[in-house]
């Protein structure tokens, strides 16, 4: 399987698309792939070499200085998603993203992507369980005019009863043709609400349809009131402009915003786990049957020393492409899979997720794969890796990467991304040294810890036609 399907499945429940431009789906597919092996470089090499400053006000300022075309990349990035609704009002962050484009007194409803498309621009937002993040590409000369239109609606969001109750049916609509219509995407929700017994990543970033009804206005503008202040945003700028540019456009048009009360991020504490668990779904609308097991792992921010490095290193040695071992042993030998990927995704404030995902090739069982899986991961808690797979494995994520660098848009995705979960640009910049400090023992000793069945669901997908 390739790596832009695998990263589409590592990266569902980690960010949730909304409004328009459905092309920016497989853009920020791309864009995670690069997030998730940029860094395997050099080990004396940096990653973007950003420049940062912070605004009185507490508001973080990034800088990614690129002449390679003359456009930019404007991104703000709030440090609150999913995760961080009340109980009882999941959907309430995603609703909020799409109800920033409803204007403020500056601009009226709905002229915020008219503005910008009229200045040869494109736009959107993203909502994740960690983060709500806004972004426009411009030509150089229109990030200032980007600028005042996203600071103006940091506070000045006009919003009023008939708007928030038209755009809440919107949302309804979005979840009946993404999830509700979906068999994927009604057992990837049914799985996370598995895998995570109390935590709030077992909520969909959309909401449930029985809590998003009850959304109320005052519940959103106490959650914007709270959350979109200065002190829980980050600016990421790219492109073709320096820091001497851009730090006057920031004080004159963030540094004036007043900020806002101390924000600390409380949320629910999962419990230990004492058995595996399993879902299973049906339908006769569901296409290739399919299996994944799903592990509840460290995050970049929680992982203790390099495991989170070395688990990006497991993954792709056991299921990362056409040389890993669940490739060559299910594909190639016994040509019983159709299609195999091994994924881990470490980029999130509590829990990151190590996945195993499989698909039968015609006249081949879920059952008979189910085994195999479970055969080699034995295989690898007992004998470990080799070194000279996981040298492989550098080389493979080093050569993913090769892009990165050259994108406006790579570097604030990348970064606003990591700094919204957790971490620094201390450590964005030192991945190629952790990387490379990878062991046979660390690989073997993170696959130990993780891959553990009472940490896990399996999650089945089966087509009510195969009988």
């Amino acid at each position: 399987m390739s790596q832009a399907t695998k990263i589409m499945h590592q990266s569902h429940h980690r960010s949730f698309l909304s409004r328009k431009y459905s092309w920016q789906v497989g853009y920020l597919v791309f864009l995670t792939l690069i997030f998730a092996n940029l860094f395997c470089r050099p080990i004396n090499a940096v990653v973007f070499s950003p420049k940062h400053f912070t605004l009185p006000n507490g508001m973080q300022v990034v800088i990614v200085t690129n002449r390679n075309a003359p456009v930019v990349s404007h991104m703000v990035w709030y440090e609150v998603g999913a995760a961080d609704e009340p109980a009882g009002q999941s959907g309430l962050a995603h609703l909020l993203e799409h109800l920033m484009f409803k204007g403020t007194k500056l601009v009226p409803n709905g002229q915020f992507s008219k503005i910008v498309a009229r200045n040869g621009g494109i736009d959107n937002a993203f909502t994740s369980h960690d983060y709500t993040a806004f972004f426009q590409m411009v030509s150089r000369e229109k990030l200032e005019l980007v600028m005042k239109l996203e600071a103006d609606r940091m506070r000045n969001l006009a919003l009023n009863e008939k708007q928030i109750l038209l755009e809440r049916d919107v949302v309804l609509e979005e979840r009946a043709t993404r999830t509700d219509n979906s068999p994927a995407a009604q057992l990837y929700e049914a799985k996370q609400a598995t895998l995570y017994i109390n935590h709030p990543y077992r909520n969909p970033i959309i909401g449930w349809r029985h809590e998003i009804k009850e959304l109320s206005s005052k519940q959103l503008l106490q959650f914007y009131n709270r959350f979109y202040v200065p002190n829980n945003a980050i600016l990421v700028v790219s492109g073709d402009v320096s820091i001497a540019e851009l730090r006057p456009l920031a004080k004159k048009y963030y540094g004036v915003i007043p900020r806002g009360p101390k924000i600390i991020r409380k949320r629910l504490r999962e419990p230990p786990h004492n058995a595996p668990r399993r879902v299973t779904l049906v339908s006769a609308r569901a296409g290739q049957s399919q299996l994944t097991r799903t592990y509840i792992a460290p995050s970049y921010r929680t992982a203790q020393g390099i495991e989170a490095y070395a688990l990006e290193i497991l993954a792709d040695i056991l299921g990362g492409g056409t040389r890993s071992r669940l490739f060559r042993k299910l594909v190639i030998n016994a040509s019983i899979a159709a299609s195999v990927m091994a994924y881990y995704d470490p980029n999130a404030y509590d829990f990151g997720e190590f996945n195993i995902f499989v698909s039968p090739r015609s006249g081949a069982s879920l059952e008979t794969l189910e085994l195999a899986v479970n055969q080699e991961i034995q295989f690898i808690l007992e004998q470990g890796v080799t070194k000279e797979e996981v040298k492989r494995s550098v080389r493979a994520l080093v050569t993913s990467a090769v892009f990165a660098r050259d994108s406006v848009s790579a570097a604030p995705n990348i970064i606003g991304r990591a700094l919204t979960t957790g971490q620094t640009i201390a450590d964005i910049e030192a991945w190629p040294e952790r990387l490379q400090k990878v062991k046979v023992k660390d690989v073997l000793d993170a696959a130990k810890k993780v891959l553990r069945s009472r940490n896990s669901v399996t999650s089945i997908l089966k087509s009510s036609k195969d009988g």
